[in-house]
């Protein structure tokens, strides 16, 4: 469990952010197997958490190399430390809003699998 917080703690606010998105997409999971089928509203929520997820991690790419470039700046040379830390930042965020987009494509499938047997 350490690990798992290090990372988001590497990842900058940007992967707490997207670690609540995740916990939202599953909750709307939960709440569209509830649903039995009327579950339209929800695929279409789940769909629009889990794209807002990806654009998330991106928007945290794009901000992890900023700081990558003005540490880079600010120390005057560059190190592979100094770009190490940046491009971590940057790969965990946009690795982090994937996954979660991911996951909610998953449920996705699953949901509407779910429905069309109903019928």
């Amino acid at each position: 469990m350490n690990g798992f917080i290090s990372k988001l703690n590497d990842g900058a606010p940007f992967t707490y952010f997207i670690f609540l998105l995740i916990l939202v997409i599953i909750a709307l999971f939960v709440k569209g197997l509830m649903e039995k089928g009327e579950n339209k509203k929800t695929i279409s929520l789940l769909t629009s958490v889990g794209w807002f997820a990806i654009a998330v991690g991106f928007l945290g790419q794009t901000f992890g190399l900023i700081v990558a470039f003005d540490s880079v700046g600010a120390s005057g040379e560059l190190t592979p430390r100094v770009v190490a830390e940046g491009l971590k930042m940057t790969i965990l965020s946009s690795l982090f809003g994937v996954i979660s987009f991911l996951i909610a494509r998953l449920e996705i499938i699953i949901l509407v699998w779910m429905g069309k047997e109903k019928h």
